[in-house]
């Protein structure tokens, strides 16, 4: 019996190997739910510390570059935390731009009403974040810089012919990008240089980069004659008054609108045609933040459509539409019975302020933060016009600056803005008496 007892304690005593292998499972097993539980404390301190301290920021989306070129640009900011309603008064933008915000799941998006000032900084604050769950607040802050302005400038008969160049605002990094031996017109856009010339007689259009390369020559309705050649201030559209080299025979276009896409340039571009409407246009512009036009057909009437000519509005009838600021529905129009302010949500119109001063007012652009630009004609005491030329600031208040004035021996040609209203530029012809203008359909002195 003894022997038999100790062959069944021998048999139920583990070996050396069976021992050394269930200590190294027991330490797997301790090591694994330890280092488990250590991650399980670590993830629950970093959910209290993310709860603790409100809603960080993770990632910042914003565009300087097409927040000074048009009106819409946005700052998204992404934040750790799903995020209650933001409360618009709780958000400071320096300095001060209009602004409407949203706020989506983890993000808030802060969306400028208006063009942003080029060369300059600015910064975002937003006070009393929190989580969708409460919690704690964050305050906010980005600065981001806009870039400075660039523009293009076409000089005619130069050495390679007439010629655009790309330069900033001193004129001393003028660099060519483009050259033909006829340009008439030309237009940037956000991605693309179009320039409007002239090839035996009649219009072409040539696409080419900001930089002038890999051009491109557009599909047009037909032979013929193009003239108030626009860009849209977003989505790569242009339009253009088109007229058939054919008219004379009485068939074909005659002033007759057409808009683009620059991103199918050989499409074939489409006809503004609003039932009912003389199709011949004296007139157009397209509409900042939509993709209307207002336009003024030959007949005279005023009218707001769609690219494709449907749902028109009918806005009485006008003379002219000097301009429509960018970040609002205000156009000023000129009636036969003076300048009114158009909204163009509502068809509400306001006659515009013109003051006490006497000046005669050849055009006037309105600003997208309010005001307007106003190219005047002094007059004498004998009250005729003295014959030089005063562009002038005028705020909502009816507060007026002069900005730029031309002797009586220049004539001031062109002006325009930035579209923020930070900068304006005239184009000058000087001593209009000796400076004889070329032959060309958009003619300029030599």
């Amino acid at each position: 019996m003894s022997t038999d007892a100790g062959r069944r304690r021998d048999a139920a005593t583990p070996s050396r190997r069976q021992r050394a292998a269930r200590r190294r499972l027991r330490g797997f097993v301790l090591g694994f739910v330890g280092v488990a539980a250590a991650i399980g404390l670590v993830g629950a301190l970093g959910a209290a510390a993310t709860v603790l301290m409100g809603p960080r920021v993770t990632a910042v989306q914003v565009d300087p570059s097409a927040a000074i070129a048009a009106s819409g640009s946005r700052l998204i900011v992404t934040t750790s935390q799903s995020l209650a309603d933001v409360d618009p008064t709780s958000v400071t933008v320096t300095p001060a731009t209009p602004f409407d915000i949203d706020t989506s799941g983890r993000s808030i998006g802060v969306r400028f009403t208006v063009p942003l000032d080029a060369d300059t900084e600015y910064t975002v604050t937003i006070d009393g974040v929190t989580g969708v769950s409460g919690g704690p607040s964050s305050t906010i802050t980005e600065t981001f810089t806009t870039p400075p302005s660039e523009v293009f400038l076409l000089q005619r008969g130069t050495v390679d012919g007439d010629t655009i160049f790309r330069t900033d605002l001193t004129g001393e990094a003028a660099v060519a990008v483009f050259a033909h031996p006829h340009i008439e017109d030309y237009r940037a856009t956000r991605d693309h240089l179009v320039v409007l010339v002239d090839e035996d007689g009649e219009s072409a259009l040539i696409m080419t980069d900001l930089d002038g390369q890999n051009s491109v020559e557009l599909t047009l309705p037909g032979s013929g004659y193009i003239a108030d050649l626009q860009i849209a201030d977003r989505g790569e559209r242009i339009g253009y008054l088109f007229t058939s080299s054919t008219v004379g025979t009485g068939s074909g276009d005659e002033s007759a609108l057409y808009t683009a896409s620059l991103d199918t340039p050989t499409a074939e571009p489409a006809k503004v045609v609003v039932a009912g409407a003389d199709e011949r246009v004296a007139q157009w512009s397209f509409v900042p933040d939509t993709d209307s036009v207002l336009l003024v057909a030959f007949d005279g009437n005023l009218l707001l459509t769609d690219p494709e000519g449907s749902a028109p509005t009918a806005l009485g009838t006008a003379l002219a539409i000097d301009g429509i600021a960018p970040g609002t529905a205000q156009a000023i129009v000129e009636r036969i019975d003076g300048l009114v302010v158009l909204d163009l949500l509502t068809g509400e119109e306001t006659p515009l302020d013109v003051g006490t001063d006497p000046a005669v007012i050849g055009s006037v652009m309105p600003l997208p933060r309010g005001g307007t630009l106003r190219t005047t004609f002094p007059i004498a005491d004998s009250g005729l016009p003295t014959g030089a030329t005063s562009v002038v600031l005028v705020d909502d208040t009816g507060a007026s600056r002069e900005v730029f004035s031309a002797p009586d021996t220049d004539a001031v040609l062109q002006t325009c803005v930035s579209p923020s209203g930070q900068y304006a530029a005239m184009l000058v012809a000087p001593d209009l008496a000796s400076n004889p203008y070329d032959t060309y359909q958009l003619p300029l002195p030599a």
